[in-house]
């Protein structure tokens, strides 16, 4: 979705994930974006995996910690952060990397950028601007956080909505 936006505007914009990609596969880099770091990329917005990190998963905190999972979330979210890419953003629901790392330069919510709907999304930033809110709307349906259980729930919970992806094209484009 946010490489799409970027694409729409012109960018050589690729998404990276282990994952097939649900958008244009010739778009898509289906590996590990360890191995692409040093790609000679102008930016990154990484969306790492929030398992093991999101206070929505507090209750298992003491297993993730236990079994070395919630620590390798924390590498992987840190080497994504220190990537020699002069413009980073990584977004993540609220969650431990405000006292393990440091607080996030943002807070946005979906309905800041047209859909009436709440998921706090945390965004640290590196040569970035705060991103603008687009088109506030009423309603503030927590709709992510009734997902009924499903083998798709991770996915549906964590799907980025359109009108964020706009706004951080439009406004970091520039």
């Amino acid at each position: 979705m946010v490489c799409k936006a970027f694409r729409d505007r012109g960018h050589g914009a690729y998404s990276c994930d282990l994952l097939p990609t649900e958008g244009n596969p010739d778009w898509h880099i289906q590996d590990d974006v360890l191995k692409h770091l040093d790609d000679d990329w102008d930016l990154m917005i990484a969306h790492p995996p929030c398992t093991h990190l999101a206070v929505s998963g507090a209750r298992w905190f003491l297993e993730k910690r236990a079994d070395g999972c919630q620590q390798r979330a924390i590498d992987f979210f840190m080497k994504l952060a220190q990537a020699p890419i002069l413009r980073i953003c990584i977004e993540n629901p609220i969650g431990i990397l405000s006292t393990h790392w440091r607080k996030p330069d943002q807070i946005i919510q979906p309905w800041q950028f047209g859909h009436g709907e709440t998921k706090a999304t945390c965004l640290w930033l590196k040569g970035l601007p705060l991103l603008i809110p687009t088109l506030i709307v009423l309603g503030r349906n927590p709709r992510v956080h009734y997902e009924p259980p499903c083998p798709d729930r991770w996915k549906n919970r964590s799907r980025f909505f359109q009108g964020i992806a706009e706004a951080m094209a439009e406004q970091w484009s520039k």
